[in-house]
């Protein structure tokens, strides 16, 4: 069964089932990232698109947290049979899974109730556990850029990328730290149910929609410094003109900036040149307009500022590897993502 599918083969509603893995010296923040995720989504008959379950590699009972508290885990690992999802998330460094990348015999009995095909993620250290499980040999991966050195020393057979938010390899998928597990699980809404359906995720959990997976983990200035102009004018302008040629002379001319000085500013502040942040909106824009309209492709490719369909098919394809009569087809705006899942790879 693909990862978004919600009708069983007998016909019947079914949820996506995610599994969280609860590890000792686990963070709680990030426990609590992908049942605050999906466990929002529901569908036009107000039904819950995912289920999400945790578990612990022994019978139920505490799991040991890096706070002064331990949290009560009811499900065992046999609950990681039933997941169309298994999300790892952090958990504090030690043991010899962190020190010498090799599972525990408890850890590796526990991951052998996976299903073949089964979707893994990771958020933060998790990837310590799909590497020492040997899921990312070969395969492109990242953690959290404080880490990504001494990780890529113990395990070389990965490409790590210690720059990017997230990655997204198709059936596994890893992410850096903190609020990357949140990027990481709205894509994951995004690439299932649409960008209708992540956008109201996001708006009710108070958070931004959308950050792409290869935006910087590290920003110089992510707070720009009162002393010095911000690009924020600029590109709330851009965004309420994608319709239209946008120059970045008339952006940099916004705040009164060389263009120079102006991409300067804009790289430390978003992480990407202002070229490839204006590609993205316009991406993003396309796709909602996709979902939610029965505009032509060539009027699509026009209000998203394209210029062309052939421009804008050239962009879905290198951004979701798929063309823009797919992606419609894909998410219609009836309520939540029907077919298969588009396949986004960061």
């Amino acid at each position: 069964m693909d990862p978004a599918s919600r009708t069983s083969r007998a016909g019947t509603f079914r949820p996506h089932r995610v599994v969280v893995l609860a590890l000792d010296g686990l963070l709680p923040f990030e426990l609590g990232i992908p049942h605050r995720i999906f466990g929002r989504p529901r569908d036009g008959h107000g039904r819950r698109l995912y289920e999400v379950v945790t578990c612990s590699v022994r019978p139920p009972g505490p799991v040991e947290t890096d706070a002064d508290f331990a949290v009560h885990v009811g499900n065992g690992p046999e609950a990681l049979a039933t997941a169309d999802t298994v999300i790892v998330p952090a958990f504090h460094e030690r043991g010899p899974v962190y020190e010498r990348g090799e599972l525990t015999d408890e850890l590796a009995a526990a991951l052998a109730h996976i299903r073949p095909g089964t979707r893994l993620a990771s958020i933060c250290t998790g990837v310590y556990v799909l590497a020492a499980a040997g899921r990312l040999d070969g395969r492109p991966a990242t953690t959290h850029w404080a880490d990504a050195e001494r990780f890529q020393r113990l395990f070389p057979r990965i490409e790590v990328d210690p720059d990017v938010l997230f990655v997204d390899d198709g059936d596994v998928l890893t992410s850096a730290g903190v609020a990357a597990g949140i990027d990481l699980c709205l894509h994951l809404v995004r690439r299932d149910h649409g960008t209708a359906v992540a956008n109201d995720v996001a708006r009710r959990t108070v958070v931004p929609p959308h950050r792409d997976g290869g935006q910087a983990q590290y920003i110089r200035r992510p707070v720009p410094d009162p002393q010095q102009a911000s690009t924020t004018g600029a590109r709330a302008w851009a965004l309420g003109r994608l319709h239209e040629p946008i120059q970045l002379r008339d952006m940099a001319a916004r705040e009164s900036m060389s263009v120079r000085t102006f991409t300067r500013r804009f790289r430390e502040e978003v992480g990407v040149s202002p070229g490839q942040w204006l590609a993205r909106q316009r991406v993003e824009r396309a796709r909602h307009l996709l979902e939610s309209t029965d505009l032509s492709v060539d009027r699509v490719a026009r209000d998203a500022g394209f210029g062309s369909a052939q421009s804008m098919r050239q962009h879905l394809q290198a951004a979701l590897g798929v063309t823009p009569t797919a992606y419609r087809r894909t998410f219609r705006a009836d309520g939540g993502g029907h077919g298969a899942p588009v396949s986004a790879g960061a």
